[in-house]
């Protein structure tokens, strides 16, 4: 078994599917000799899979969607397709990880969190509370394009109950952005709100919870929060 060593890339994972990587950007960059060059690798016997990491690893990711497609004119087959017929294991995973653009690797984590029985919660958090409206508007586009189905109908389909509804809510991407003007008046009103909807009564006001959690900034919501804490605490 060779030895492999990937420089400039950090591995986490969202919900423990797939390895996420974050490369430097080639500052000699030449798609065209990146598809060449993978394109010998995967011809050699045994396949260099050494030479295919130091390529892939040390691109950005718009870069190798630039290699990508100058392998699609060169061969007229995806790159991703032969390399996945040419390795396995975990570094066809990880090559599989990187070979996709954020959107498209945030989409199919997605999917995979809602897949069989059961739903992997954690990783549906993860993705959909972590993402901007504008990464979120790109992974519901390339999940419909990807499965031919709504982001949210796969969320009504696969989770239930008040989560759902959150699920929903945050996907459908009400949430405002952040600004320079900090709504001191509405953050202590919201504070209010989630006290007298959830803390003060007996049972919980989801809506008015939701509604807060979901259309609100993250920075207006740790501010709320704040508040909200000497509320019950004090």
């Amino acid at each position: 078994c060779k030895h492999i060593q990937i420089t400039n890339c950090s591995f986490s994972s969202k919900g423990n599917h797939y390895p996420q990587c974050q490369v430097k950007a080639s500052t000699n960059f030449d798609a065209e000799w990146d598809a060449l060059n993978i394109e010998k690798t995967i011809k050699t016997e045994g396949v260099d899979e050494v030479t295919i990491v130091n390529i892939l690893t040390n691109r950005r990711n718009a870069q190798r969607q630039d290699s990508a497609f100058a392998w699609q004119r060169r061969t007229k087959k995806e790159l991703a397709s032969a390399l996945k017929s040419a390795l396995s294991g975990h570094l066809e995973m990880v090559i599989w990880g990187l070979l996709n653009t954020p959107a498209q690797y945030d989409a199919s984590a997605l999917k995979a969190s809602m897949k069989g029985l059961g739903t992997d919660e954690d990783s549906l958090v993860e993705i959909i509370c972590s993402t901007t409206n504008q990464e979120l508007q790109e992974i519901n586009r390339v999940y419909k394009e990807m499965y031919k189905t709504d982001l949210e109908k796969d969320i009504i389909l696969d989770t239930y109950g008040d989560f759902c509804k959150l699920m929903v809510a945050l996907a459908k991407v009400r949430r405002a952005e952040d600004g320079s003007v900090i709504d001191y008046e509405l953050i202590d009103q919201d504070a209010w709100d989630f006290y007298d909807a959830g803390v003060k009564r007996k049972g919980t006001d989801v809506p008015k919870w939701i509604s807060i959690m979901t259309e609100q900034t993250v920075s207006h919501l740790q501010k709320t929060g704040g508040i909200l804490f000497c509320l019950i605490f004090e």
